[in-house]
């Protein structure tokens, strides 16, 4: 059946009317979306083709990511179906209770396209949170019982909002008049409610974490960040600083460095005060403010393959015992750096010819057989770049990492919350989440090994020669 609207022009309407509506709520959001505008510009004027290197600079500049938080299974299954409606996907599966210092009881998945075609189209996504409400190091068992009553008691998405969703889903697509109103329902949906917040309650859940306060302690879902891609983020932290924005400490992920991007480099300005309704345990109404949302951008780089993300752990691990000897006052990403350029290839070529990052490989026309079909021996990855033979065209990391997503959280706390480390933690994982979501959660290295995989064999077809992708042993002590 033919849709009047495809799910990529409805998940871009969708991500359009996020940021107006995230805007009109943070307005240091939209000076934030200025900014990336601004040094998106400036980069591809300096550095020409090369700019796009990673996207085209229209895909990069209209991109984003939104965050939201959810407080149950059961409303976690209902994203899942609002986010089909938009061809977003669940990929990934991340566990923040761990990954950061501070109480962050929540375990997470990311709904985006996974077609590279649909992501060329429109690349939205929305890292979606659990609370764990389950797990003792955070709650006791009358706090969760107090948790699942107040969530169950809330209604975040209607019942018309998810059928139109299924009805989308099913056909690819709505019609005209069914978009525009799936569109304002889903919008909707995220706004922040103006409804009193039971202050006693809300307290009570921030004593153990402000992340828990936040999904659990108000009688809504809201959008917690939206997250503008840019091409420079160290020069974006320089001019929003410049701007008078309060930015956090320090840009999480990889650092800048000589070498190509690789994974995810994210920073935010810090949470600002909102202006909140509290109902007092009189019941008096009386106003306050809360610090839970702030602003955050992302710089993006080539996806890792399995051997390259061992070797990103390992180099993390060792940026951390560096620092942990190092003089008072040495950074992060001082160490970072030095790492990375003693241990990371600086190039793209020999990051594909050690099977360390995902590619597209192609074959040069020039050097093209058009006798496919004799045969040959096989030749390896890098031989075959060396010899001019094969391009190969880096796969941008569409993904999220654990530690960066829990360091931008931590950044925005105002308290490190409480936990109980002698308690037994509650078992997740991706197969959990899936049955939780109701949807099977894909492995991001899975979606990425495919795309390198067809354009290997296109190419194997093309050369008449079989492509050996493993790559030789180079071990590389960290």
């Amino acid at each position: 059946m033919t849709s009047d609207v495809p799910l990529w022009r409805l998940r871009a309407e969708f991500a359009l009317r996020l940021a107006t509506l995230y805007g009109r709520e943070v307005p240091a959001y939209n000076t934030l979306v200025d900014t990336s505008r601004d040094v998106n510009a400036d980069v591809a004027a300096q550095r020409g083709e090369a700019a796009a290197r990673l996207g085209s600079i229209a895909r990069v500049t209209a991109e984003r990511h939104g965050a939201i938080r959810v407080g149950s299974g059961r409303e976690l299954a209902q994203v899942g179906r609002l986010f089909a409606g938009f061809g977003m996907h669940p990929v990934g599966f991340y566990d923040l209770r761990d990954a950061s210092s501070s109480s962050v009881p929540v375990v997470s998945t990311a709904f985006r396209p996974t077609d590279p075609d649909e992501l060329e189209h429109n690349p939205f996504r929305v890292f979606t949170s659990m609370l764990t409400h389950d797990d003792r190091r955070f709650f006791d068992a009358e706090t969760q019982a107090a948790l699942e009553a107040f969530v169950g008691r809330r209604t975040l998405f209607g019942a018309e909002l998810l059928r139109l969703a299924d009805r989308s889903a099913a056909q690819h697509g709505l019609s005209a008049g069914d978009a525009e109103r799936f569109l304002d329902l889903a919008t909707a949906s995220f706004e922040l409610s103006t409804e009193p917040i039971d202050r006693a309650w809300y307290r009570r859940l921030e004593q153990i974490s402000a992340v828990a306060a936040d999904i659990g302690g108000v009688p809504t879902t809201h959008i917690n960040h939206l997250t503008p891609r840019v091409l420079d983020i160290d020069d974006l932290y320089r001019r929003m600083q410049q701007r008078g924005i309060t930015m956090i400490d320090e840009i999480q992920g990889p650092p800048r460095w000589a070498g190509p991007d690789v994974l995810l480099r994210q920073t935010s300005f810090k949470a600002l005060a909102e202006d909140r309704t509290f109902r007092e345990p009189d019941g008096r109404l009386s106003s306050g403010t809360l610090r839970v949302r702030f602003g955050e951008v992302e710089q993006r780089g080539i996806a890792l393959t399995a051997l390259g993300r061992d070797l990103y752990d390992r180099m993390v691990a060792e940026v951390d015992a560096r620092r942990a000897a190092a003089p008072a006052g040495t950074t992060r990403v001082e160490i970072a750096t030095q790492v990375w350029t003693e241990h990371l290839p600086a190039t793209e070529h020999e990051l594909a010819a050690r099977g360390l990052a995902f590619f597209r490989f192609s074959v040069s026309d020039r050097l093209a057989r058009s006798d496919s079909g004799s045969a040959s021996v096989p030749a390896g990855i890098g031989d075959l770049l060396s010899a001019g033979a094969l391009t190969a065209e880096p796969i941008v990391y569409e993904d999220f990492l654990p530690r960066s997503a829990a360091g931008i959280f931590q950044s925005n706390l105002t308290d490190q919350g409480s936990r109980d480390d002698e308690q037994q933690g509650t078992t997740y994982d991706l197969g959990r989440l899936s049955e939780i979501v109701g949807l099977p959660i894909q492995d991001p290295m899975d979606l990425y090994a495919a795309q390198q995989l067809a354009s290997l064999t296109a190419a194997e077809h093309r050369l008449g020669q079989t492509i050996t992708t493993t790559p030789a042993v180079q071990e590389t002590h960290v």
